[in-house]
């Protein structure tokens, strides 16, 4: 009897597992699926510094990479309107080596500062006021910024246009390269720039401006390029922040807001789509444009008819501007006072044009 009752039992488990194995779940996967997945936090841009001299993603103060100007100021070698008592604007930031030969030139070795494709290698020293110079862009990035590498002592052997290269991949070598002057040995340096391409017809801009000389930088001509502080950027990353560049962008204050009554749309819209701001739907009249303390567009959107229409064809009308953070960036000239009004000055012209045309 003991038997048969055993044999019983084994014969319900078995009808039970059956009934498992035929649909049922089991109390594991019930408990698998009432579970939501973790999500996983997003990870910071992967943007690293653009030498071995390191020590400002350490904690480091600024006399300790940035390279000054023969003035011998500390300031003359940061972004912005700080040369020539502030007349003179520096798109970029100048890093000093940390490595010498026994004669003094700098050895140390400049690194792609994100992952992304080379664009432009400029080998010929006299070619630029940037002497020896590389230009990536960042098509995996929001948006999609080009950074800028120049003066260097030589070019990393086999570099070309089209190249795709990991963050801090070797382009070349610190140096003193320039073109129309002379940088001093013991003010060798890197410039280095972050920032965005005003327009793809830069070439047509260019000529219709008559500068008498070949364009021999194409898209990647440093006049048709326009920076933000690349501290701004590592800033937010050292802080353990950056998860887009568009932050920086967004956290940029707005020192000019301007209307331009054409319907056109700009290709810098279409390139870096995240610094469009939603407004009137395609194909709109007219575009309001928000632009840095040096010019660089921060926010397009697009103008309703009814927006601009008390404007002509190709105005530029301002419609804000912060007077006082202006004048105290003499580098750039963006907004004048005529008859007690703001009007777009040299510089917003120049933007306007390359954006929309001339």
């Amino acid at each position: 009897m003991m038997i048969g009752r055993v044999g019983r039992a084994i014969l319900a488990i078995a009808f039970f597992a059956g009934l498992v194995g035929c649909g049922q779940e089991r109390p594991a996967d019930s408990e698998k699926k009432a579970t939501a997945p973790v999500a996983k936090a997003p990870r910071p841009v992967e943007l690293v510094w653009p030498t071995p001299h390191d020590v400002y993603m350490r904690g480091g103060g600024l006399e300790e990479f940035i390279q000054p100007t023969a003035s011998g100021e500390l300031r003359s070698g940061l972004f912005g309107s700080v040369r020539s008592g502030g007349r003179q604007f520096h798109e970029g930031i100048d890093l000093f080596p940390r490595e010498r030969d026994a004669k003094g030139e700098a050895l140390d070795e400049i690194r792609a500062a994100m992952a992304g494709v080379v664009r432009h290698v400029s080998a010929r020293e006299g070619a630029s006021s940037y002497g020896r110079y590389v230009v990536m862009e960042h098509p995996d990035q929001s948006p999609a910024v080009y950074t800028l590498y120049a003066h260097l002592a030589r070019i990393e052997p086999g570099l070309r246009a089209g190249q795709v290269l990991a963050a801090g991949a070797s382009l070349g070598v610190m140096g003193r390269s320039a073109g129309g002057y002379s940088i001093p040995r013991e003010r060798a340096h890197l410039h280095f720039e972050i920032g965005v391409r005003m327009t793809d017809r830069f070439q047509d801009w260019y000529k219709a401006r008559g500068f008498g000389s070949p364009n021999e930088h194409g898209l990647w001509n440093g006049m048709n390029l326009m920076g933000l502080d690349p501290l701004s950027f590592y800033e937010r990353r050292r802080a353990g922040g950056l998860l887009r560049l568009a932050e920086v962008f967004a956290a940029e204050p707005v020192a000019v807001r301007a209307r331009v009554a054409r319907a056109t749309e700009p290709d810098y819209a279409r390139r870096y789509p995240v610094l469009l701001a939603e407004g009137a739907p395609p194909p709109g009249a007219g575009w309001e444009v928000e632009l840095s303390v040096t010019g660089v567009p921060l926010r397009l959107r697009r103008l309703a008819a009814a927006d601009v229409a008390d404007l002509r064809r190709g105005e530029v009308r301002i419609v804000e501007a912060d007077m006082e953070r202006l004048r105290a960036n003499r580098g750039r000239q963006l907004v004048k006072i005529s008859r007690g009004q703001p009007v777009a000055d040299d510089d917003l012209v120049t933007v306007i044009e390359q954006l929309f045309g001339r």
